[in-house]
């Protein structure tokens, strides 16, 4: 083939059918389609071609294909006029914060990049200074990874939780002989849940484990959440996926384990392979339990009876060892929501309101640092000590800041 005519195809090809091939490469798991990174490109992808399409940008913007054209945004409309253009999209017409801004072009020039190296593209447009330039300056922040439980906010939360699990608890094991059996599952169901929310705390407030490596991330098929084989309550260890994608070891401090110990005596997993946190969700647990006895034989009629002994699908899911999955780490979110609003907890805060799962890390590496420096907390966060100090510059700073002060009050 004429090396001319190839590169007059791939001029032409419509940049969108690149979009699938190159999340791959990005992705997780097998077959690339499983992590947050990927979800997140593709969704800032796909307003890349909307808007290169002429379909967001305001009134007046028609898109990047010439107006005698008819066909689909192609990398011969690119250059990096086009990119400063989406740049300046991006400050102005959306209404983003900086960082938020720099994370989605982030995304753009990444796979401007792999256009280059593919072949696609002769130049990194993106990342020349002039598309570049409508850009706000990086403020060097994260978005929405800035909360950290207080102590008195951590204290508040894990009170709460455990009073309520403690009356739940003894609510049913104290219940007369002669209960309604039906009655007995529901004050079962109802000390599960609330034991189950419990652990779940204590674990975010006290490990720093990440909320994406105890839980399932319905986009990483290796995130199915812990499970009771994972967890050693005598060693006091948790194994989990790490964010450096390995398994590794996590600590669990005096104060998870006494919550995890009595969960597990309540909930009895029929199987050591049982997600620690299993999803609750009435509609999900429902057809997990009647297509899992359906494959087994069961017929209709039998399904529907067999539920009716029951008053939730989780307590005839353990009695049949019929796994649920674990929740998500939205569903943490959810629950954390819901806490934060029975408890009252006065939080002031620009994005959450509510204590999210990354404050509960964050506030367990401000006590590290304060208590035992940046080396022992960069250990138990699982992160350098470079990236533990750059987070955590504001104790070095306030610390520096009282050293100044001694300083003059000696001298003056």
């Amino acid at each position: 083939m004429d090396q001319n005519l190839a590169t007059d195809r791939t001029q032409l090809t419509p940049f969108t059918n690149t979009f699938e091939r190159y999340l791959q490469d990005k992705g997780k798991g097998r077959g690339g389609d499983g992590g947050n990174y990927r979800r997140n490109a593709a969704r800032e992808l796909e307003r890349f071609a909307e808007w290169a399409a002429g379909d967001r940008g305001g009134d007046d913007w028609t898109g990047i294909v010439p107006d005698d054209a008819d066909r689909k945004p192609a990398f011969t409309d690119l250059d990096e006029r086009v990119f400063r253009e989406y740049a300046r999209n991006l400050s102005g017409d959306r209404d983003l914060k900086q960082n938020t801004v720099q994370t989605y072009y982030r995304y753009i020039s990444a796979w401007c990049g792999w256009c280059v190296n593919e072949g696609y593209l002769e130049a990194h447009y993106a990342q020349r200074a002039s598309a570049m330039a409508p850009l706000p300056e990086d403020d060097g922040r994260k978005p929405g990874d800035q909360q950290a439980w207080t102590s008195e906010q951590r204290h508040a939360l894990t009170r709460y939780v455990d009073e309520r699990a403690r009356d739940a608890v003894e609510a049913y094991t104290t219940l007369p002989e002669d209960t309604d059996p039906i009655d007995k599952q529901r004050a079962r169901y109802a000390a599960l849940k609330a034991a189950r929310d419990r652990a779940l705390v204590f674990v975010l407030a006290y490990t720093a484990v990440r909320v994406g490596e105890l839980l399932r991330d319905p986009n990483d098929p290796r995130r199915r959440g812990v499970r009771w084989e994972d967890l050693s309550l005598d060693d006091g260890s948790m194994d989990v996926y790490r964010k450096k994608q390995q398994w590794d070891a996590a600590s669990l401090p005096d104060p998870v384990i006494s919550p995890l110990r009595s969960y597990r005596q309540l909930m009895d997993p029929p199987t050591e392979r049982w997600p620690v946190f299993p999803t609750f969700d009435q509609r999900t647990l429902a057809e997990l339990v009647q297509d899992d006895l359906a494959d087994r034989g069961e017929r209709p009629e039998a399904i529907t009876e067999r539920r009716a002994e029951y008053a939730r699908d989780l307590l005839l899911a353990l009695d049949e060892d019929i796994r649920p999955p674990s929740i998500t780490t939205d569903g943490a979110r959810s629950i954390l929501q819901r806490l934060s609003e029975a408890t009252e907890i006065d939080i002031d805060h620009p994005k959450h309101d509510y204590l999210a799962p990354h404050g509960g890390r964050r506030g367990m590496g401000e006590v590290l640092v304060r208590a035992f420096g940046y080396t022992v907390a960069a250990r138990y966060l699982d992160n350098s000590e470079e990236m533990v100090r750059e987070r955590y510059s504001h104790i070095e700073a306030g610390e520096l800041g009282d050293v100044a002060t001694e300083a003059l009050e000696q001298i003056d």
